[in-house]
């Protein structure tokens, strides 16, 4: 074995990226086996029962820690802002930044919608015979509005918000913790140490289950690829190009967006993302991909760990740019598909429930489906047709993940490049 392989199988981005790959091949080469072999069953069995629980332990492992991860790092990230001015201003900068990042996406997805038309000529009758049993029923639509939202994001209970990983509430309760803690300065000290001393305890926590990750990423990955099978993806294919197509395209104006306000070339950003996104693309989850992210964001591209501990995880909570493409796409896929006009009015509220939706969407597994009745009802549009889409749903939800965390790790960095703490050195070294 060369050095160079050796240094290589030493880097996680690099072992994660051979579980995915390896992952693929397998997916693909198990997936159709039937059960005329030595152990008796199918592929798909082979997969679901066997391998699938691997990578289920392993994201079970990160959900053990999420709700400790955002908590403490939210309350360690406020009280190390003694500054009130700094807290409010970064804040302020940071929620700004989300909202219209994510109305932004919105508008994205309903222009390739409009311009590429994948609903146009699609039979959903036809359709139907390619759903899986595991997605014959549409998730029901939600009554919702922003005043719902709102009133929802304060806890009644906050051990039960942090059980049932209610993660908006958590976030208004750890803001909450933290400002308070700030206002009582000195007299709780031994407390602002407590909370520091946890995050580090979470992180160290998360360090050790990481390095679980490359597996992980294996099996949910050779689980996706061999039971989900191409049939699906073939039939909606205009639908799953468009949405690939948006999301590459908001993945590119990540890059504009570091250059035309950060001043700086986007190339080292695209290089140490690498690790969290392919962590991101494999498990299809922000919160799982957070901690990673956190530790790639601080380390190796510069940003201040105040930043680091405040603004990402208040990101992961509320920012869903490659959802919100979904959503918008989505939308104009059924109105095509059911020959049912959108207007322009139509479409100012599509970019408001959409942009409202990847909010509300943050904290639930699984969440695109349940939001999208949401959208869809919105505009009075039909909701049978959600079911059809999900077969495809996990598969982009991987790209949607991408996106999500990359634009979550941009805000970040101009957030905290535009306070001045922002270390460039660290950032423009390619070594590191």
């Amino acid at each position: 074995m060369t050095t160079r392989v050796k240094s290589l199988l030493g880097k996680l981005w690099f072992r994660v990226l051979l579980g995915l790959t390896l992952g693929v091949f397998f997916g693909f080469a198990v997936g159709s086996m039937t059960a005329d072999n030595p152990l008796g069953i199918t592929g798909k069995t082979l997969l679901t029962d066997y391998i699938k629980p691997v990578g289920t332990v392993f994201i079970n492992l990160i959900k053990m820690v999420v709700v400790p991860l955002i908590f403490f790092s939210l309350v360690s990230g406020i009280i190390s802002m003694t500054n009130a001015e700094a807290f409010k201003r970064i804040g302020t900068k940071a929620v700004g930044a989300f909202l219209m990042t994510g109305a932004f996406a919105v508008c994205i997805g309903l222009a390739f919608g409009t311009v590429f038309h994948p609903g146009e000529g699609v039979d959903l009758s036809m359709l139907k015979a390619h759903v899986s049993a595991s997605a014959n029923a549409a998730p029901a639509a939600q009554e919702f509005s922003m005043v719902q939202l709102i009133v929802n994001m304060v806890p009644t209970n906050v051990i039960k918000a942090m059980s049932e990983d209610q993660i908006l509430q958590v976030v208004v309760f750890a803001i909450f913790v933290g400002i308070t803690l700030n206002k009582l300065g000195e007299k709780t000290q031994a407390l602002n140490d407590l909370f520091k001393q946890s995050a580090l305890l979470v992180f160290k926590l998360i360090e050790i289950i990481i390095r679980f990750s490359p597996y992980g990423v294996f099996a949910l990955t050779s689980w996706v690829v061999g039971t989900q099978g191409m049939d699906i993806l073939i039939a909606l294919l205009k639908l799953v190009g468009t949405v690939v197509g948006a999301l590459f395209t908001q993945y590119i104006l990540f890059g504009i967006m570091i250059v035309f306000f950060g001043r700086m070339s986007p190339f080292p950003f695209y290089r140490k993302m690498v690790e969290p996104q392919l962590l991101a693309f494999s498990t299809s989850s922000s919160k799982a991909t957070l901690s990673t992210a956190m530790r790639v964001v601080n380390e190796r591209i510069g940003v201040s760990k105040s930043s680091t501990s405040f603004v990402l995880p208040l990101g992961a909570s509320i920012n869903m740019d490659g959802t919100a493409i979904y959503l918008g796409i989505c939308a104009l896929f059924f109105s095509q598909a059911y020959n049912i006009p959108i207007d322009g009015h139509h479409m100012l509220v599509l970019v408001l429930t959409a942009t409202l939706g990847s909010i509300g969407a943050a904290g639930i597994p699984g969440g695109s489906l349940i939001m999208m009745g949401m959208v869809l009802t919105s505009v009075g549009l039909p909701l049978d047709g959600i079911a059809l889409i999900a077969g495809v749903d996990r598969i982009l939800d991987m790209l949607r993940t991408t996106v999500n965390i990359t634009g979550d790790s941009v805000i970040t960095m101009l957030v905290d490049k535009s306070e001045g703490t922002f270390d460039k050195p660290l950032y423009e070294d390619m070594n590191r």
